[in-house]
């Protein structure tokens, strides 16, 4: 491997660097100035059908400046953080503010919304793994999948470990600086019979890695996964309630976010505008963020601006409750910021939960959508329509597999049709959430 990452001496070279470009922007001038600064380090393990494919060390950093003169902004960034190189940045952001135009909304966040609870969140659990150590692991992931009767091949295994140092700081004076981590193995798999091949696969993730999987259950779900394909038929066309898999369901989340988020509102470009306080769900559904949650994927106790992060609640008990704002967007709606700049941290769903078996009872007869495919998505009008597959179901129970169709709605149709959240929830991304059960859609099949 490459050598060792010093966490704590690159935490403080950029700090070191960031104070150093603030003191340069303002000498020369500047209103206002703010600077984020990262490094991470990592391994990159492919393997495939038994032999390595690849082995990837990785060491990437940069550092990127904003300068504010007076109303105007400007920014250049570079991935070397010499000293040379911080005033070349600083410099180029200064010269290039000279020829933007004036945005009344533009500056920093305002001094006393500034972050001063930070504490450590449990975020940053380096993996002592040598090369030789991450290609047992990914080999034994493939093997045990590929030692799975039916399993036809491999596409491969492959296991990624990084671990990095994150700085933000700015004039007001705010500096916060983050370490972390993350880990996963994951592993795809080809199954053949008589009627074709079939494609699938799984993974584990994590922060810390003795929260990962075991290599041989990663590539034995897999095989699971990918066996359960075989036999695909193209579905009935019609009207029908889809369940979205716990693992495609926090997708219908992020439309959720991407259209109450900042930029898309004030550029109207969302469905979402001048909604607050409007139902959106049922009533007993609500959803929030939780940034401040020890060991989450993330968590993070400021956001880019350097605002204070904080619990958010966006969907309250059906209703739009909260935009999800950053300084900027918050100031060209006439809003207060919600501690976003960055994007939401840790979405968690308040609902009760539901079996996968008893959803699949309440459907009746319908489709279980375990993959989706395409872009289909208008976030202006709210427009849903995705290619798919997944299982049939009838009487309540999972007949065979399905795929070569397509689900078509509309997004706030859908979320006011939600029937049922499930209690498998996949916690393997920043966004919890089981299957979601929702009343009727178009698919279009056979």
């Amino acid at each position: 491997m490459t050598k060792a990452f010093d966490a704590a001496a690159q935490q403080a070279l950029l700090e070191s660097r960031a104070e150093q470009a603030l003191l340069l922007a303002k000498h020369l001038g500047a209103d206002a100035c703010e600077v984020g600064a990262s490094v991470d380090q990592g391994i990159g393990i492919s393997v495939r059908e038994g032999e390595v494919e690849s082995v990837e060390l990785s060491r990437d950093q940069g550092i990127a400046v904003t300068v504010y003169l007076r109303g105007h902004k400007g920014s250049a960034s570079s991935t070397d953080a010499s000293d040379a190189s911080i005033r070349e940045v600083v410099e180029k952001a200064m010269a290039i503010a000279l020829y933007t135009g004036e945005d009344p909304a533009a500056g920093l966040a305002d001094a006393e919304l500034m972050a001063t609870d930070l504490p450590d969140l449990d975020v940053h659990h380096p993996w002592s793994l040598s090369t030789e150590q991450a290609v047992e692991l990914a080999l034994a992931c493939e093997a045990a999948g590929r030692a799975e009767s039916g399993i036809r091949q491999s596409e491969g295994a492959s296991l990624s470990s990084g671990e990095g140092v994150r700085v933000y700081a700015n004039s007001h004076g705010f500096l916060g600086s983050q370490r972390g981590s993350r880990h996963s193995l994951s592993c795809m798999l080809i199954a053949e019979d008589e009627g074709g091949m079939q494609r699938d696969y799984d993974y584990t993730s994590a922060r810390n890695p003795r929260d990962l999987l075991a290599a041989e259950e990663v590539g034995k779900r897999a095989a699971e996964r990918t066996l359960r394909r075989l036999g695909a038929q193209r579905p009935a066309t019609g009207r029908l309630p889809v369940l979205f898999d716990a693992t495609v369901a926090s997708g219908l989340v992020g439309h959720l976010m991407s259209a109450i988020a900042g930029g898309a509102l004030y550029r109207q470009a969302s469905f979402l505008c001048d909604r607050l306080g409007e139902p959106l769900f049922p009533d007993w559904f609500s959803l929030g963020e939780r940034p401040m949650e020890r060991g989450a994927m993330a968590s993070s106790p400021f956001d880019n601006d350097g605002v204070q992060t904080r619990d958010n609640v966006f969907i309250e008990a059906g209703r739009l409750a909260s935009y999800m704002l950053s300084a900027y967007s918050a100031r060209r709606l006439g809003m207060q910021t919600t501690g976003n700049a960055g994007g939401a941290r840790n979405l968690r769903i308040t609902a009760p939960l539901e079996s996968r078996e008893a959803l699949l009872s309440r459907m009746g007869r319908g489709v279980l959508v375990t993959e989706l495919m395409g872009q289909g998505v208008n976030g202006v009008t709210g427009d849903y329509s995705r290619g798919a597959a997944g299982f049939w179901v009838e009487n309540g129970e999972i007949q065979h597999p399905v795929e070569e169709f397509t689900i078509a709605g509309n997004l706030e149709a859908m979320f006011k049709g939600l029937v049922g959240v499930g209690s498998d929830i996949d916690t393997r991304g920043s966004i919890h959430t089981g299957s979601w059960l929702i009343d009727e859609m178009t698919v279009a099949g056979s």
